[in-house]
């Protein structure tokens, strides 16, 4: 018998080609530490297959009020046109693909990175000097955005391979659009997202990386607007534009006009930073149809605010229904996380630069992302650390509070991945090894 298997090694070293065609991947087991996990059935029904022996979380153990540890158990876990089929108690003979004991969890989210513009997937390259201001940036972009074009589909399918590799399934990106490229970035990244169609989803932000104004781009955003995108985004209203109103008016109406989301860079703190802040939530409040698809990346000026102020915005951010995009900065820039989580306010994370012109730090994973937030917040305890793992996964964990297990259920898409840990609170710890990961069902290594 002829038994069939895609290893990590594999995977990544043939990634182009096991992505390729509008099918996605057939179905084929992973690597797992070291082995490859093997089928006993070649035959079986590429869209209907199970897993046994694997490790679901089941509860929480106390001690005198206390989380002290997570309980686990092996399952049987059926999946069937993208979909969990079944969770049923482990059946260890069943003819299943065998997924040895390791952690089930939601697939990982990397909510805010820029896959159109990147010097990954060629020669190393660092950063320019480090005093640059955005307007400097900018400056630097037009120069040699013409270039970056000309291997961007390639080095956009690099880094969805990077993100793989650490269990991502989907990235929100946010893509250029600017008088330099014109469309082209949009272009030339939805050729790459359809190259790895069946194994990566993603959505998109139209993104004027140059302003909207000071490099007139509100003609090309309209166009973006119509090109199967999904949110509208912005950069520093004040400091680039030169007026909040104007900048913010323009993107909500937008996004308004053609049913879309808004995601806006906000990296300027103080009077404006907080303006800008304030009008955004007064703007969107009056449209229930933006609430929760309204967020603010980087918003540096939270992390410079004083406590009162602080509780006040993040409870008119909490009604407003409007959240956070952070990179879970350190050293002077630490993001206030613990409050905007006290009154609710969504907070997402991800990589935000790969290697490029901006930043050469990203390492492609948004469970480092989690693990930073649990040190940079003394997130110790066996469960902050099982929360913490929300940031990674875009907010779903598979217990709730209370130690119920609220995941995986039938129905829901069998996008996971499957680690090398105990449980949640040791996978954030640890940055434990992704060894699987499976997208709508189709098995990607």
């Amino acid at each position: 018998m002829n038994e069939q298997s895609i290893s990590r090694k594999s995977f990544i070293r043939n990634a182009a080609t096991l992505v390729a065609g509008s099918g996605g991947l057939m179905l084929a087991p992973a690597a797992l530490a070291g082995e490859t996990i093997k089928s006993t059935n070649p035959e079986m029904d590429k869209k209907k297959y199970s897993l046994k022996n694997v490790r679901l979380e089941t509860g929480f153990e106390f001690e005198e009020g206390e989380v002290t540890g997570t309980t686990t158990e092996l399952f049987l876990v059926q999946i069937a046109d993208g979909k969990i089929k079944a969770v049923l108690p482990n059946d260890a003979a069943a003819d299943a693909i065998d997924a040895k004991g390791l952690l089930m969890l939601p697939v990982f989210k990397d909510m805010h990175i820029h896959l159109d513009k990147t010097y990954y997937g060629g020669p190393w390259k660092a950063r320019l000097k480090k005093d640059r201001s955005v307007k400097d940036m900018i400056a630097l972009e037009e120069r040699i955005i013409p270039e970056l074009l000309t291997t961007s589909t390639y080095r956009a399918e690099k880094i969805i391979e990077l993100l793989q590799q650490n269990g991502s399934g989907f990235a929100r990106s946010h893509v250029n659009i600017d008088p330099t490229s014109g469309l082209n970035s949009l272009k030339n990244l939805q050729k790459a997202l359809e190259n790895r169609k069946g194994s990566f989803a993603a959505e998109l932000v139209a993104f004027p990386q140059h302003g909207l104004y000071y490099k007139p781009s509100t003609h090309l955003m309209r166009e973006a607007a119509q090109l199967n995108i999904d949110f509208i985004g912005g950069l520093d209203p004040q400091s680039i534009d030169g007026d909040i109103k104007r900048s913010i008016d323009f993107t909500v109406d937008l996004a308004l006009e053609f049913n879309k989301g808004i995601d806006i860079h906000l990296h300027e703190g103080g009077e404006s930073g907080l303006k800008t802040v304030e009008y955004l939530i007064e703007r969107v409040s009056a449209y229930p149809e933006l609430n929760g698809k309204t967020f603010l990346s980087h918003c540096f000026v939270l992390a410079r605010l004083d406590k009162p102020k602080m509780d006040a915005l993040a409870d008119k951010m909490a009604a407003a229904g409007v959240g956070i995009v952070s990179t879970i900065p350190f050293g002077g820039t630490i993001m206030p996380i613990p409050t905007l989580y006290r009154y609710g306010v969504t907070v997402l994370t991800g990589n935000d630069s790969i290697i490029d012109h901006w930043n050469t730090f990203g390492s492609g994973s948004v469970l480092q992302k989690a693990n930073m937030m649990a040190q940079l917040y003394g997130y110790v305890t066996e469960f902050e650390l099982n929360r913490s793992l929300k940031l990674a996964t875009g907010n779903l964990l598979p217990l709730d509070d209370k130690g119920k297990r609220q995941w995986p259920n039938p129905g829901d898409a069998a996008s996971v991945v499957l680690v090398d840990a105990s449980c949640s609170a040791e996978a954030v710890s640890r940055i434990s090894s992704v060894r699987s990961l499976i997208h709508d069902g189709n098995i990607v290594f």
